[in-house]
């Protein structure tokens, strides 16, 4: 019989692994080019106390907030109307692969020169770099559905918005939460790239400035924090795909 594996104990034990060596490692690198586990806790405690990384973390994430919420919301919606109107799909489809083909990054100076170097170009890059992944993914669950099963719906007398809520929008959901998980990955690289171009400020201006005086300690306080929000984020959302589609997780379980 196999043993299941725990894996909280697998995640914990590689971790610890991960950690020691990186530790020993850093030991042997000069600590311009690698700093250690135990130096990053020193620094991450002085940037703390002094609210520096706080204040930092406020100002990428309000950002990142305000462009995920609009990325959500414009991303479903389009990929929905993509998804159930033949129209709305010849007119957008080959804009949205475009766009979601063009090195969004190289867009950055023309946003910089629309918007300025505050927070609304901030939250414009994060949104143009993450959204047309979600209105992908959603067109993809809609288009993906049978048109059988909503005629089979309309048969027993469901009107359109009961098709949409309770057939179209469950059988397109986890396509959906994979475009936002893919999104918030996206939207977490847009903003740090955003801070490097624009006003310098946030978990990207601290990587720049302690980069730029070659303390690395302090350097890698930021990274391992966007870092650590990226994890959150995506168990964040695996937690509200699971309780909004739990049928999903009943198959992963099965071997469905």
């Amino acid at each position: 019989m196999t043993r299941k594996l725990n894996p909280l104990l697998v995640k914990l034990v590689t971790f610890v692994i991960v950690i020691t060596a990186w530790e020993i490692a850093g030991s042997y690198i000069n600590p311009l080019f690698l700093s250690s586990p135990s130096a990053i806790l020193v620094a991450f405690a002085d940037l703390a106390g002094s609210g520096e990384l706080f204040k930092a973390l406020w100002s990428s994430l309000s950002a990142f907030l305000v462009a995920i919420g609009f990325t959500i919301v414009v991303g479903i919606g389009i990929g929905v109307a993509m998804g159930r109107f033949r129209l709305v799909e010849y007119i957008l489809e080959p804009y949205v692969t475009a766009l979601y083909s063009t090195p969004s990054i190289a867009l950055i100076p023309l946003f910089i020169l629309w918007f300025g170097v505050g927070v609304t170009a901030k939250i414009t890059i994060i949104f143009f770099l993450s959204v047309f992944i979600v209105i992908i993914n959603t067109y993809t669950g809609v288009k993906n559905l049978s048109q059988s099963i909503v005629d089979v719906g309309a048969a027993f007398g469901a009107n359109q918005r009961q098709i949409f809520w309770f057939i179209i929008l469950p059988a397109a959901l986890p396509f959906i939460m994979t475009g936002l998980r893919l999104a918030v990955g996206r939207g977490i690289l847009a903003m740090i790239v955003a801070e490097f171009f624009t006003s310098i400020s946030g978990l990207g201006g601290m990587i720049v400035k302690y980069g730029n005086f070659f303390q690395t300690a302090k350097m890698f306080v930021p990274i391992i924090v966007v870092s650590l929000l990226g994890v959150i984020a995506v168990e964040l959302l695996k937690r509200i795909e699971a309780r909004l589609a739990p049928w999903k997780e009943t198959e992963r379980a099965s071997g469905i």
